[in-house]
C-alpha cells in the first residue's frame, strides 16, 4: 500500500519550488521595496492600522485564512473522488494559483493605502464595478460566517474538551494583549509564558470538558463532561431537531463571540490571540507532518501510516457528484480561496511592517494552508471511510487519523484526538471573527458617509457604518442560513462563492497590473482568473439549478421532516448563487473592457476618467 509520506513529499516538493523560485520572481515583479512606507506606519491609529512584527502578523494571517475548509474540503474530496485528484489539485494548484492570489491581493492593497479589493477595482473601472465587487464580497462573507459557525458548533459537540480549551486560550489572548500593548512588557519571555499556558489549556479542556446540553446518545461525551443546561430546555433551541440541541445551541454562542471580537481594537484580541493560537496550529500541522516522517521511517506509530483510500473512484465518485466542477469548489481553501483576498487586503495590509514581509506572509502563508490540506487528506487516508457524509466524515477522521499520526511520538490517542480537534477549532474561531470584521469593512465601503438628503436614507447609512449594528446584522443573517441545519447544501455553495471571489480578486490584480504598466505580463494572474471563473460559474449553476431547484423543488426531494425554514433556506441559497453568478459575469466583462482599452491605448495617451 502507498504510504502517506509520499503525499507529504509531493506537496513539499512543489511548494518548495514555488516559494524559492516563483515567489521571488513575483516579489520583483510587483517591485516590493522596504524603503516604501507601508499603510500600517502611514496611518497608524492603534485600532486597525497597527505595524506588527512579522512572526505576529504571520500568526494572525495564517490563523485567519486557515479555517475549516482546508480540513473538511480535502477529506470530503478524497472520500468522494479518491486521493489522487485531491492531491494533484493541492500540490499543483496552490503554488501556481492560490499563493499567487494571496500575494497579489496583499501587494495591490499595499499600493492602495491598505484598501480592499473592492476599492482597488473601483479605482480603475468606476464606482459601479466597485460596488458590485463589494456586494459580492459581502454576500460571500455571510456564507463564510454561517459555515464556520456551524462547523465550530459541530466540533464543540463532538469534542467538549475543545470548547473548554478554546475559552482558555481566548482569555489568555486578552491578557496577552494587555501585557504587550498596554504594559509594554518583554516580548520573548511573555511569548514563552503565554504559549505554555495555551498548551496547558489543552490539559484543562481534557479534564474539564463543557457541553451546553446533554448528548443525544448516552456515552457520547467523556464521563467528566460538565453539562450546563438540562434536556428540558432543549426543545426551545432552534434547529435542535435537525442538528441536536447541543450543536444548535453552540451556533449563536459562536456568532455572539464573533460579533464582539470583530468590534474590538485589533491589539485587544485579534493580534495576540492569533499569535498565540498560531503556535497551537504550527504544532498541530508541523507535528503531524513530522509524525508522518518519524512513524514511517521508524515504525513507531500505533497503526501503519498507509493510504486506505482508492486512488480514484471515477468521475461521479462515491456520491454521484461530478468531479468537474465540484472537486475544485469542495477542496476550496486548500488550493485557492477568495476569502484570503479579503484578509490580505482587509486586515493584513493594514498591519504589514515592511513590504518585503509580504512574500513570506502572502505567498508563504498560503503554502502553509496547503500543508494543512495535505495533513487533512493524510488523516482520512489513514482512518479510512466512516459512515456519514461531509462534516460527518471530516471531523472523526481528522481527529482520529491525526491522533494515530501523533502516536509516532508516544502521545496516546486519548490526548491526541482532543488536541487535533482543538487545532481545527483554533483555525475556525479566528477565521469566523476575522470574517465579521472584514464584513464590517465591506459594508462601510458600500454604504459610505451618511450624507443623503433623506432622513430615512441617512439612518440606514448610519446603521450600515456603525460597527456594532453592522456586525450584529451579519451574524443574524448568517444564523438564518444555518438555522435549517442544511449542511449538505450550504457547504458547496460556500465553496463556489468563495472560489468565484478568488477569480474576481485575480481580476482586480490583473486590472491593477495592466493600468500600472501597459507592458506588464498578465499571465500570472490572468490565466488562474480565467480558469477559476469558468470552473466556479459552472459549479454554482449546477448547485442552484440542478441540485437545489430541480432536485429539491421540482422533483420534491425535501425530506418529510423538512419544514418551512428548511425550504426557505434552500430558496435563499438558490437566489444567492444566481446573484453571485450575475455579479461575477458583469464584473469580468467590465474588467476585460478596461484591460483591452489600456492595452490598445497608444503610448503616451491619457487614461480615461
Amino acid at each position: 500500500m502507498v504510504q502517506v509520506l509520499w503525499l507529504v513529499a509531493a506537496t513539499l516538493l512543489t511548494f518548495s519550488i514555488g516559494y524559492i523560485g516563483y515567489s521571488r520572481y513575483l516579489s520583483q515583479f510587483v517591485e516590493l521595496d522596504d524603503d516604501n512606507e507601508t499603510p500600517a506606519h502611514k496611518y497608524e491609529d492603534g485600532q486597525e492600522y497597527v505595524p506588527s512584527k512579522k512572526p505576529v502578523l504571520l500568526g494572525h494571517h495564517y490563523s485567519s485564512i486557515a479555517g475549516g475548509a482546508p480540513i473538511v474540503g480535502p477529506i470530503t474530496a478524497g472520500v468522494v473522488w479518491g486521493w489522487v485528484p485531491a492531491l494533484l489539485w493541492i500540490a499543483i494548484g496552490n503554488p501556481l494559483m492560490g499563493a499567487v492570489h494571496d500575494f497579489v491581493s496583499l501587494s495591490s492593497s499595499l499600493r492602495h493605502e491598505g484598501r480592499s479589493i473592492g476599492y482597488i477595482i473601483g479605482e480603475y473601472v468606476g464606482e459601479r464595478g466597485k460596488n458590485m465587487l463589494l456586494w459580492f464580497a459581502f454576500l460571500t462573507i455571510i456564507l463564510v460566517v454561517a459555515v464556520f459557525a456551524l462547523v465550530v458548533a459541530i466540533v464543540f459537540n463532538a469534542y467538549p474538551a475543545a470548547a473548554t480549551a478554546s475559552f482558555v486560550y481566548i482569555a489568555l489572548a486578552l491578557v496577552f494583549g494587555v501585557y504587550l500593548y498596554q504594559l509594554d512588557l518583554p516580548f520573548i519571555p511573555g511569548t514563552a509564558v503565554f504559549v505554555s499556558a495555551v498548551f496547558g489549556g489543552v490539559w484543562v479542556g481534557i479534564n474539564f470538558p463543557v457541553a451546553l446540553f446533554p448528548a443525544a446518545e448516552a456515552g457520547t461525551y467523556p464521563a467528566e463532561t460538565i453539562v450546563l443546561f438540562g434536556s428540558g430546555l432543549a426543545s426551545m433551541v432552534p434547529a435542535a431537531g435537525t442538528l441536536g440541541a447541543n450543536t444548535a445551541a453552540w451556533i449563536p454562542v459562536v456568532l455572539v463571540y464573533a460579533a464582539i471580537a470583530s468590534v474590538l481594537p485589533v491589539w485587544t484580541l485579534l493580534q495576540p490571540r492569533d499569535f498565540l493560537s498560531s503556535f497551537l496550529l504550527y504544532a498541530g500541522v508541523g507535528g503531524a507532518l513530522l509524525a508522518i516522517v518519524v512513524g514511517t521511517l521508524f515504525g513507531t506509530s500505533a497503526e501503519p501510516l498507509t493510504i486506505s483510500l482508492e486512488p480514484y473512484y471515477g468521475f461521479m465518485g462515491t456520491a454521484s457528484l461530478p468531479l468537474f466542477p465540484l472537486l475544485f469548489v469542495t477542496i476550496a481553501c486548500g488550493t485557492i480561496s477568495g476569502f484570503h483576498s479579503l484578509v490580505s487586503s482587509g486586515t493584513t495590509a493594514k498591519q504589514l511592517n515592511k513590504e518585503s514581509d509580504a512574500r513570506a506572509i502572502g505567498y508563504g502563508g498560503m503554502l502553509g494552508e496547503g500543508l494543512l490540506a495535505t495533513v487533512a487528506l493524510g488523516t482520512v487516508a489513514i482512518a479510512g471511510v466512516t459512515a456519514g457524509g461531509g462534516i460527518g466524515r471530516a471531523l472523526p477522521n481528522f481527529a482520529s487519523g491525526g491522533s494515530v499520526m501523533l502516536t509516532s511520538f508516544g502521545i496516546p490517542t486519548g490526548v491526541g484526538a482532543p488536541f487535533m480537534a482543538l487545532v481545527l477549532v483554533s483555525f475556525l474561531l479566528t477565521s469566523t471573527d476575522t470574517a465579521v470584521r472584514l464584513g464590517r469593512y465591506m459594508a462601510e465601503e458600500i454604504v459610505g458617509t451618511p450624507d443623503a438628503t433623506s432622513d430615512a436614507v441617512r439612518t440606514v447609512q448610519s446603521v450600515g457604518i456603525n460597527r456594532y449594528s453592522n456586525a450584529a446584522i451579519q451574524c443574524l443573517v448568517a444564523y438564518a442560513l444555518v438555522a435549517s441545519g442544511s449542511w449538505a447544501s450550504l457547504w458547496p455553495l460556500f465553496g463556489g462563492a468563495n472560489q468565484l471571489l478568488a477569480a474576481l480578486a485575480l481580476l482586480t490584480a490583473t486590472v491593477w497590473l495592466a493600468n500600472w504598466d501597459s507592458d506588464k505580463q498578465l499571465i500570472s494572474t490572468g490565466v488562474p482568473m480565467a480558469l477559476m471563473t469558468v470552473i466556479t460559474i459552472c459549479a454554482l449553476l449546477y448547485l442552484a439549478l440542478y441540485q437545489n431547484l430541480y432536485q429539491q423543488f421540482i422533483l420534491g426531494g425535501f425530506a418529510e421532516s423538512a419544514g418551512l425554514v428548511a425550504r426557505l433556506s434552500v430558496g435563499v441559497q438558490i437566489v444567492i448563487a444566481l446573484v453571485l453568478v450575475g455579479l461575477a459575469v458583469s464584473l469580468v466583462g467590465i474588467g476585460y473592457r478596461n484591460i483591452r482599452n489600456v492595452r490598445e491605448r497608444p503610448a503616451g495617451a491619457p487614461a480615461d476618467d
